[in-house]
């Protein structure tokens, strides 16, 4: 069983994972998500994003480019990620990717 550090380790790599793919897939260097993820963890980084009104640069940038699967936002819903976050949270996350056209699907 995982603990919540255990959880919060894994996320940061699964945060790290999402630049790669990011950079790899759609040719977006998001240097300011890297830079956040890197100074405050992955978890503290999805938190501050989250707690955003507005959209960050990353999503807007995965939107233009068809990949909002591969956001934090649809990261933070799914298993086992969800586990550490607030309803709060999950539901900002449903909310900007709704917004954007993205078919919100938890599993």
């Amino acid at each position: 069983m995982n603990t919540p550090e255990d959880l919060e380790l894994k996320f940061h790599r699964r945060m790290l994972q999402i630049y790669e793919q990011a950079r790899s897939e759609c040719g977006y260097t998001a240097r300011r998500f890297h830079t956040m993820v890197t100074n405050q963890g992955g978890f503290q980084a999805a938190k501050a994003l989250l707690s955003s009104s507005t959209y960050s640069e990353g999503l807007t940038r995965l939107w233009e480019e068809g990949r909002l699967d591969i956001s934090m936002e649809a990261t933070v819903l799914k298993h086992p990620w969800r586990e550490l976050f607030t309803d709060e949270d999950l539901n900002a996350a449903r909310k900007k990717l709704i917004a954007l056209g993205f078919n919100v699907s938890e599993n």
